[in-house]
């Protein structure tokens, strides 16, 4: 009887210091994008979660997890993975006092040191079940399993060592020693392997063994500033796009810098007309990843971390600028015209992908009873679809289908004062038991 209530008090002790521990622990960043199944703490993920330290990170055979760190830097599972945050605190003021810590169970991660690891390298240690590995400021991916683990470069190097005398996986920072190598961005085509039980890394020839040979980066993934270990990081037509209108190109990039720093210039006796600064687009809307040839129209990544994410449906993303919202009125209505769209169409039972267009279009809001209605022809290569959905309008202009059984379309949208008024949504339809349709849309005031 002692011995039962002796481990039933260390029991409570244990949880309450876990709980304590969970209470004090520090933000490691928050998900930016995810796709297939994820999951966080062991719960499907959810866009824009906060990520803690202690937490765990996991991917299915479709999923991807990209996660960006408070300090500006990314760690990104890619398929069958699994990962824990170990320690992410960091002391801004005094840098010696940082730790940061991950640990990649099995599968493929990249890491793309934030600024907090690039002022104290000293402090940062990513493990995994074989091997412990520091940075020089670096971006790098890793592939493990319980016995084998292979680390290659984009940018900058690393340091690689086994868990031998000196090196323990409970440790901090960097092993460094006889023990350990190195790998430097320079060095192309080259990886470091260590397998289980290994004094020191092996510096090899990546032929078909490269981490992202075994799970490929998405299209969107940020792009490293130099090699990596397959050989020159290819360019992604479009994934560094600030702006994804296409017929804006970068014109929100441009616009800020204009503003910011374009003064007129008077010379007299010739009378210079004031600069009227660009208008910078509210809505960033369209496609995020390639389809059908086509290449993606914006950088996800760093759109997510520039401006606030309204919506995620499939190939398609909308985002609005920061400091935009639209304290929208309350009485009165408006109607919008279409001004641009894309949308296509999935035939799930073939995995094949085909372009539809948006037609006789309709958008009203009323802003009195804060709904709206939206109606429009979906063309196919099916046949036409009549599409529809209604739903409400809150304060900021967001808007959203709550009611499926008056509505045969899920949409997601916004509302911003640009040119006396603009709209933009998102849109999911399922046409039959195997087609299912996605699109984005932008509206102009009437």
């Amino acid at each position: 009887m002692k011995r039962h209530i002796t481990t039933l008090i260390h029991s409570i002790i244990l949880l309450a210091a876990t709980a304590a521990a969970s209470a004090y622990a520090d933000d490691a960043g928050r998900i930016v994008f995810v796709s297939g199944k994820a999951e966080l703490g062991g719960q499907p993920v959810a866009l824009n979660s906060t990520v803690s330290e202690g937490a765990e990170l996991s991917t299915g055979a479709d999923g991807y997890l990209y996660l960006k760190t408070v300090d500006n830097g990314f760690f990104i599972l890619r398929p069958n993975s699994r990962a824990r945050i170990v320690a992410y605190h960091i002391d801004a003021k005094d840098p010696a006092n940082t730790r940061i810590k991950l640990e990649l169970v099995n599968g493929v991660a990249r890491s793309i040191s934030g600024d907090a690891v690039k002022q104290a390298r000293q402090n940062f240690r990513f493990n995994t079940p074989v091997a412990a590995i520091g940075v020089r400021g670096t971006d790098f991916t890793v592939y493990t399993t319980q016995d084998t683990s292979r680390v290659a470069v984009i940018s900058g190097g690393i340091v690689v060592s086994g868990f031998v005398s000196g090196c323990a996986p409970q440790g901090n920072g960097p092993c460094e020693g006889s023990a350990s190598a190195e790998l430097f961005a320079r060095q192309q085509g080259q990886l470091l392997q260590i397998t289980k039980g290994q004094v020191k890394p092996q510096l090899l020839q990546s032929n078909g063994a490269a981490p992202d040979i075994i799970a490929p980066p998405r299209p969107d993934e940020p792009n490293g500033k130099n090699a990596s270990a397959t050989g020159p990081a290819p360019a992604v037509p479009g994934a560094n796009e600030l702006n994804l209108d296409p017929k804006k190109g970068d014109e929100l990039k441009q616009a800020i810098t204009s503003a910011n720093n374009t003064s007129p210039v008077v010379t007299p006796p010739v009378v210079v007309p004031p600069v009227v600064p660009p208008v910078v687009n509210q809505i960033i809307w369209g496609r995020w990843t390639e389809v059908l040839g086509q290449p993606a129209k914006l950088d996800f990544v760093k759109l997510s971390g520039e401006a606030k994410t309204i919506a995620i449906v499939d190939n398609f993303a909308l985002f609005q600028v920061k400091g935009t919202e639209w304290q929208i009125p309350n009485t009165g209505s408006m109607g919008f015209a279409l001004k641009d769209s894309e949308a296509y169409v999935k035939d799930e039972a073939k995995g094949v992908m085909s372009a539809a267009q948006v037609q006789n279009a309709s958008l009203n809001v009323n802003f009195a009873k804060a709904t709206f209605v939206t109606n429009f022809d979906l063309q196919t290569n099916i046949g036409t679809y009549k599409l529809n959905s209604n739903g409400s309008v809150d304060s900021k202009g967001q808007f959203s289908n709550d009611n499926i059984f008056t509505s045969n379309a899920s949409v997601q949208g916004v509302l911003t004062s640009e040119n006396g008024g603009s709209a933009a949504y998102l849109f999911r339809a399922r046409l039959d038991d195997t087609h299912l349709a996605t699109g984005a849309t932008l509206w102009a005031k009437k």
